[in-house]
């Protein structure tokens, strides 16, 4: 196949374009830095600049390709200042609708746009399983998920396929969260975050690539789709885990009010939660590498 990977060079699209390589897809990844390629040399890989906002040269590879990937935003995991929410939003919001509206002028359009999203679409959910189903839930990553999806549903108008990947903390050995999440271990003063009850989504790098991949050719796919393992863990749980992987005791937790004074409006990313179940992916067959959090986390630190 033929790909256009927009954020292809992050924690998540370096893994998914060296797994298109390996597959012997090509892959045309959109960046806005490619004289810095942080890609492996795979000849099926190629760099092509864009700015993430307007449609330009870049369009040409959308037409005749047959899938988008577009993972493109500016990331979450810093303070949310007024500045930064501002960021978070028009990156995703801008760079989805350059897709689309280079979708549109496609002479041959792509089958599918491979559109990213995350759990927190569906707000603070204290008790009750979380399906694709689940209406939107309150909050600024809510608010943003919904304006995000709806962009990229606009391409369903056009005959394309699409897949909202709805995604957990993605858990990996060189990036993302986990890395934050080790430190206090490392210094045996790990613990869970706020109250420990709520819910801790997740879903293995891996797992995640290989769900992204499938959805290319499962043409059963379609819509919000949870990404997350099948086992759902509550924060407590989860750090649990990671400190017998770490052979590290979980004992200090550390306090809602004092995260909140550190990070804001930010710590209700991490202070809330929801039980997502991935419905969609357990009816198409899916079958899960990492479907627990022991043998996710046992991966990471082999």
């Amino acid at each position: 196949m033929r790909i256009v990977v927009a954020g292809g060079t992050g924690f998540v699209g370096k893994a998914l374009v060296t797994r298109l390589a390996e597959e012997e897809h090509s892959a045309v990844v959109l960046t806005r830095h490619p004289d810095k390629p942080r890609l492996p040399g795979k000849r099926t890989v190629q760099l092509v600049w864009w700015d993430g906002r307007t449609v330009g040269p870049w369009a040409s590879h959308i037409d005749g390709a047959d899938a988008v990937l577009n993972f493109a935003g500016e990331s979450i995991g810093e303070r949310w200042t007024a500045r930064r929410k501002s960021l978070i939003l028009d990156s995703r919001l801008n760079a989805t609708r350059a897709i689309v509206e280079a979708i549109r002028a496609a002479r041959k359009r792509p089958h599918v746009l491979v559109n990213a999203s995350a759990v927190g679409y569906y707000g603070e959910v204290v008790s009750e399983e979380v399906p694709e189903s689940r209406p939107k839930g309150d909050g600024f990553l809510a608010d943003v998920c919904d304006k995000w999806e709806r962009e990229a549903r606009a391409a369903e108008s056009l005959g394309v396929r699409v897949v909202m990947t709805r995604t957990g903390v993605v858990l990996g050995k060189d990036g993302g969260a986990l890395p934050r999440m080790m430190l206090p271990f490392k210094l045996f003063a790990g613990g869970p975050i706020g109250s420990g009850r709520q819910w801790f989504p997740w879903v293995h790098r891996d797992d995640l690539v290989g769900i992204l991949t499938s959805a290319l050719m499962n043409r059963t796919l379609s819509g919000p789709v949870n990404v997350v393992a099948p086992e759902c863990v509550t924060m407590k749980q989860f750090c649990t885990a990671l400190g017998k992987a770490m052979h590290r005791p979980s004992w200090a937790p550390t306090p809602a009010f004092a995260l909140r004074a550190l990070l804001g409006e930010m710590s209700s990313m991490i202070l809330t939660g929801q039980k997502v179940v991935p419905t969609k992916l357990l009816q198409s067959g899916y079958a899960f590498r990492f479907p627990t959090v022991a043998q996710a986390l046992d991966d990471v630190f082999k």
